[in-house]
């Protein structure tokens, strides 16, 4: 992977991490695109530029980092576990769905999904709109939502965000328990994968992984901020008909 590369992907890693447009799929779909093998350097590289996505979640959300939000983070442990033990037990499953028809599939079934769900929200109450506000049953609805994000191409913010709109949470709120629920689930994955890979960072192209986690975090920082001012104005049907389209312009490339 060179440098150039390396910012690419860090573009798309920045850019669609905290959309419901799958980052994974993206990335496996651009990695095909220009010819970066899918191996242990490759893998130890997007470890990093997930690290920069965190950490710009982070920033915007340093306020609630505080120890007087445990009731919040309380909330959001309870919302990661089902991803974690559903992760754990089928993570060898998982690694055989990694293709590109798949993440095709996937974007256009959660197109119509989002779809729908925004179809639904014109009939339906919301009224939890502060994050801090979201109740420990909303919580564990989008945990549950979370475990279909295990499959490429699903999105873990469009899974988390559909289930926050599904259980009550407005768009505003959805989309900001889904980011904070990102540091957790993010943490742990990237945590594992860096116990994992950790051998191939001596081999790394150092120049490149860096230039791709700058690229990466001021990306991310970016899109959070013009996606939260972007839902104030818009619905999720635009990601919809994104997903919709892209998935079948992929099917008929691969």
């Amino acid at each position: 992977m060179d440098t150039l590369q390396a910012v690419i992907i860090g573009v798309i890693e920045g850019f669609t991490e905290f959309l419901p447009v799958s980052s994974t799929g993206h990335m496996i779909v651009a990695s095909k695109f220009l010819g970066v093998d899918q191996n242990a350097v490759t893998k130890a590289y997007e470890v990093i530029i997930q690290f920069a996505a965190i950490l710009a979640v982070m920033l915007i959300y340093r306020d609630k980092l505080d120890v007087k939000k445990v009731d919040l983070w309380f909330k959001l442990f309870i919302a990661f576990l089902p991803l974690a033990v559903v992760g754990y037990l089928l993570k060898d499953f998982i690694k055989t769905l990694f293709d590109v028809q798949v993440v095709a599939w996937m974007f256009i079934l959660g197109g119509i999904v989002f779809l729908i769900v925004e179809y639904l929200y014109k009939e339906r109450p919301h009224t939890t709109q502060d994050v801090e506000k979201v109740t420990i049953k909303q919580a564990l609805a989008v945990g549950f939502a979370q475990i279909f994000s295990l499959i490429p191409g699903t999105s873990r913010a469009g899974a988390t965000i559909i289930g926050g709109l599904l259980s009550g949470m407005d768009r505003k709120t959805a989309a900001e328990f889904s980011f904070l629920l990102a540091i957790p689930v993010m943490a742990a994955v990237s945590g594992y994968d860096l116990l994992k890979h950790y051998q191939e960072f001596a081999s790394a192209h150092w120049p490149a992984f860096a230039a791709g986690f700058v690229t990466a975090f001021a990306v991310a920082w970016l899109t959070i901020k013009l996606f939260l001012a972007f839902l104030q104005r818009f619905t999720f049907v635009p990601f919809g008909i994104y997903r919709i389209v892209l998935g079948a312009l992929l099917l008929l490339m691969t």
